[in-house]
């Protein structure tokens, strides 16, 4: 299994590069989100697709606080298709409306993740989340981002709009190994990397919150037995009074 191998050994790898690359910005990430909760904000989370806003999720072992930032425009016009490539149909600055639409408020936090830190949906959330004065987290990979153009008209990447950065480190185009017989690299790295990181700041956030005396709310398990009405009874009343 050397194929195996090479890919378990590549993973050490990238850990250890966050480990000792990103430390800094990790503990930075923590202290803002507790600073934040702690003065009545909210935190919420979106990605482009690859984990973090259903890794920290409403799970076992992870704090109530982080919220999923999700929004679609829904519309029924079933007429014949039609080659609408003379009209402008971006959907630029639908993520405004979508703020508008939300829970959310200046000073709150948002954690966006973008691999290639180019994705249209997320720059535009980010790049209206910042005018509404919320603090920006963003997770992405320095290497890709700084290798490929924004198609978001302000010219900005993620990385451009956050109050702090978070490289998870993996390579540009994202797949970790050359493999000989495949056309394409193999093994992305990201999600792996992204979960470590948010993880690691979770661990300061709680770490802060017990400093200042707050209690932040862990969520159990709800398949171990007594999780569930844990959960119902004592952590979710208490975020919606606290916000903790």
């Amino acid at each position: 299994m050397k194929l195996m191998e090479r890919y378990w050994k590549e993973i050490d790898n990238l850990y250890e590069k966050v480990k000792s690359t990103q430390k800094e910005n990790i503990i930075k990430a923590g202290q803002l989100i507790a600073d934040a909760v702690d003065k009545g904000a909210c935190v919420h989370i979106h990605d482009s697709g690859h984990i973090i806003d259903s890794e920290l999720i409403y799970r076992g072992g992870g704090l109530i606080l982080y919220k999923k930032f999700k929004y679609n425009l829904v519309v029924e016009n079933p007429v014949r298709k039609r080659d609408r490539s003379d009209m402008d149909t971006s959907m630029e600055g639908l993520a405004a409306y979508a703020l508008k639409a939300s829970g959310a408020r200046p000073g709150d936090v948002f954690i966006l993740g973008s691999v290639s830190g180019r994705t249209f949906r997320v720059v535009d959330l980010a790049y209206e989340a910042k005018k509404l004065g919320m603090k920006i987290i963003v997770v992405t990979s320095m290497s890709y981002a700084t290798s490929v153009d924004s198609p978001h008209s302000s010219g900005k990447k993620l990385y451009e709009l956050a109050d702090i950065v978070i490289d998870n480190c993996a390579p540009a185009a994202e797949a970790m190994m050359e493999v000989e017989g495949l056309d394409a690299r193999l093994c992305a790295a990201s999600g792996l990397s992204a979960a470590f990181i948010l993880w690691s700041v979770t661990t300061v956030v709680v770490e802060e919150l017990l400093k200042r005396g707050k209690k932040p709310g862990v969520l159990k398990s709800a398949n171990f037995p007594g999780g569930t009405e844990y959960n119902k009874t004592y952590v979710e009343p208490r975020y919606e009074r606290e916000g903790l």
